[in-house]
């Protein structure tokens, strides 16, 4: 069985949780997801299954759409609000929405930011987290990332919602503090979903309730979609025959005269879906394989 799952995670339970559950209701120890989600945001997390954990680095390095809200106030050490409260401040004069609309886009583009300390970010080989959890604090690693699209979506009484287009390794918490500073005020984030990662999106999210109802009645190879649906951002090339058996057998190929406009790329025959290949980085004028699919 292979494909992706497009799981709608629910609050309350972390990424490696739901690998775990996947596991056990598709009987299977192939299972990966495509970008963690700490336990109390919900949103789509496709989860890879089989053959399909072979591009879930491809499918992790996509786009990620979400709603988020902030709320000005104070801020914590989490930067979210399960943490305990750092700093306060009275909101005595709420930004108007031309004010919010400007600090907002001041963040569209490439930004750098600094990961929170409560993070799985590894440093010396130890999760920031772990040390957090000792009160130790080390230098964090900046970390340039990209904003494609933000905008307000409303403002009541502390609160900013707003939806937000990046890219993978973003960190909304850290968005949400930041863009609390430049309006003066301590702030965190107080709600998050994402609605979207690559070509998968809300309409596509699958509860639990429905995968177990399916898992029950022997359709849940019906649920996954196929591999290519989790790369199709990537540019392809189109093979014959014989170049198809070279794919499979994991050959370096001479570059494509065509333009490839991402690198790597699919490598196809027809609809099917061969390899994922790239330019080889020391041979000029060759491609190599990344990833060789035997579905």
């Amino acid at each position: 069985m292979h494909g992706i799952l497009p799981l709608w995670k629910p609050k309350g339970m972390t990424s490696h949780d739901c690998v775990v559950r996947i596991r056990r209701l598709f009987k299977t120890k192939k299972v990966g997801h495509t970008g963690t989600l700490d336990p109390e945001v919900e949103g789509i997390l496709p989860i890879c299954i089989g053959q399909a954990t072979k591009i879930v680095p491809f499918l992790t390095d996509t786009k990620k759409t979400y709603i988020a809200e902030l709320k000005l106030g104070w801020s914590t050490e989490t930067e979210d609000d399960q943490g305990e409260i750092i700093e306060r401040k009275p909101v005595t004069d709420f930004p108007t929405e031309e004010t919010v609309d400007n600090v907002l886009q001041s963040f569209k583009g490439e930004i750098t930011q600094i990961p929170p300390m409560y993070s799985a970010v590894k440093v010396n080989g130890r999760k920031l987290y772990e040390y957090a959890r000792k009160n130790l604090e080390v230098e964090r690693p900046k970390r340039s990332v990209t904003i494609f699209e933000i905008e307000r979506i409303s403002l009541q009484e502390e609160k900013i919602r707003f939806k937000v287009v990046c890219s993978k390794g973003t960190y909304i918490r850290t968005l949400c503090v930041n863009i609390g500073e430049k309006l003066g005020y301590p702030a965190h984030m107080s709600d998050l979903c994402r609605t979207q990662t690559g070509s998968f999106d809300e309409k596509d999210g699958l509860s639990f309730t429905e995968i177990e109802e399916a898992v029950m009645n022997q359709k849940e190879e019906q649920l996954l979609c196929p591999l290519l649906r989790g790369v199709d951002h990537l540019d392809e090339l189109q093979v014959d025959e014989s170049i198809k058996r070279k794919v499979e057998n994991g050959r370096k190929l001479e570059k494509p005269e065509q333009p490839i406009k991402t690198d790597p790329f699919r490598v196809m025959h027809g609809r099917e879906l061969l390899a994922i290949y790239q330019n080889h980085p020391e041979k000029n004028g060759q491609i190599k394989p990344v990833r060789v699919f035997q579905v």
